[in-house]
């Protein structure tokens, strides 16, 4: 499974520290996330997509999905 968190962040302009922010996730785990060293939780998924205004969905890649 890829994330794709660094692609909708970035289409959005939004940097790591605002991320943070907006999801209460700390910006070393958004970094460790969107560089694939972490998986996240289906939690901090979430968070995160509804900070990015996209479906979970979009922010990975899978056979599954």
């Amino acid at each position: 499974m890829d994330v794709l968190t660094w692609q909708a962040r970035h289409k959005r302009g939004i940097t790591l520290k605002q991320l943070e922010k907006m999801t209460g996730i700390g910006k070393t785990t958004l970094n460790n996330i969107e560089n694939g060293l972490v998986s996240p939780t289906l939690c901090q998924l979430e968070a995160i997509a509804r900070a990015l205004d996209v479906k979970m969905t979009d922010l990975f890649t899978s056979e599954y999905k």
